[in-house]
């Protein structure tokens, strides 16, 4: 996995919410499946984290 300079606190713009938001949890990058990256490219989804923070549950 990428280690990018963003911070656990950052967002990236595939992330509905911040770290730590209520009813929200840590999910693998749909984009990039996880790796951080497309084609040999940082994720523009997960800036290169490989993961997005997202809604749980669905009401």
């Amino acid at each position: 996995m990428n280690n990018s300079n963003h911070t656990p606190s950052s967002t990236n713009p595939g992330d509905e919410a911040a770290p730590g938001t209520p009813g929200t949890g840590e999910n693998i990058c749909p984009i990039c499946n996880g790796s951080g990256r497309t084609d040999a490219q940082e994720c523009k989804k997960c800036g290169g984290t490989g993961k997005v923070i997202e809604g749980i549950g669905g009401a």
